[in-house]
């Protein structure tokens, strides 16, 4: 939960691109991690919703990263 809080404030309070890209990473290190303990309990909620929350991230990512190529 700490490596969420700290991706978070990261990715959302970060002004430099460098910091919100390890803010990016972090979230996914975070989903992972929650996946795996989710597994380990057998909370198959907890799994579905952290790979859904992952893969809104590398979405928003994806689009960012066009949204910069076409900007340039």
């Amino acid at each position: 939960m700490v490596i969420t809080l700290a991706a978070t404030w990261l990715l959302v309070a970060s002004r430099r691109m460098q910091r919100r890209r390890l803010g990016f990473w972090m979230f996914l290190l975070s989903n992972l991690l929650w996946v795996v303990w989710g597994v380990h309990s057998a909370a198959w909620g907890l799994v579905a919703l952290q790979v859904g929350l992952a893969g809104m991230n590398i979405r928003g990512a994806c689009h960012q990263a066009q949204e910069a190529q076409s900007g340039s």
